[in-house]
């Protein structure tokens, strides 16, 4: 098994900056991509952003390109959401997951096998 918890949310004004930061623990060296999703109220979970496990592939949703950085520190576990130029629109719950190795697309939910709780991010007008 492995958990996830992340951390870093919190209320921030749009236009404003965050890092979200999730460490994971357990059975770690079974998990290869990490990724972060969020969900709205009333809303599917939403793809924000993946890497690969040695962090030389990234991937972004298309409403967070330029403004999202995902990044990871193996020797920590933790991997890490920097947000900028935070709007409105970003606000919601954003969770933290591992994909044991496959071939699985780093953009499905489906191909996660560990969530985190999440953490919410509420960005004011």
């Amino acid at each position: 098994q492995v958990q996830l918890v992340e951390s870093g949310g919190g209320l921030v004004q749009a236009g404003g900056s965050l890092r979200l930061s999730c460490v994971a623990s357990g059975r770690t060296f079974s998990t290869d991509a990490m990724g972060w999703f969020r969900q709205a109220p009333g809303k599917e979970r939403e793809f924000v952003a993946a890497i690969s496990w040695s962090g030389e592939r990234t991937y972004y949703g298309d409403s967070v390109k330029g403004r999202f950085t995902i990044s990871r520190d193996n020797a920590k576990n933790t991997v890490y959401l920097q947000m900028t130029s935070l709007k409105s629109e970003d606000t919601a719950i954003y969770y933290c997951a591992a994909r044991s190795p496959s071939r699985r697309s780093v953009y499905s939910t489906g191909s996660y096998d560990y969530w985190g709780q999440g953490t919410q991010v509420t960005v004011s007008s």
